[in-house]
């Protein structure tokens, strides 16, 4: 993943371009240049990681397996933050 230096920010809004998987991108979002950065390159790494384990995946299914891994990560963790969160109301700690 590589991003190009050239950013611009309007108001809230960060443009930035960045490399996914061999493809260019121009990405907006209200995060951080930086925060995009490191986006892309989290998604570029999983994405390299899903081909070297299945090879022969074109492009478009690697970036649904990828989504469908990303997602089952973040449920995990939503799940793990709530219980956290109900363990600390028992306990009185929130």
């Amino acid at each position: 993943m590589e991003a190009d230096e050239l950013s611009q920010q309007k108001g809230n809004k960060s443009r930035i371009n960045v490399e996914i998987y061999g493809q260019q991108y121009s990405v907006v979002g209200d995060e951080s240049t930086s925060h995009i950065r490191m986006v892309a390159a989290i998604v570029d790494d999983k994405m390299r990681e899903l081909n070297a384990r299945n090879p022969s995946l074109d492009t478009s299914r690697l970036a649904v397996l990828t989504a469908v891994n990303v997602i089952h990560d973040y449920i995990k963790l939503k799940e793990a933050h709530e219980k956290l969160k109900e363990s600390m109301t028992h306990k009185g700690m929130e």
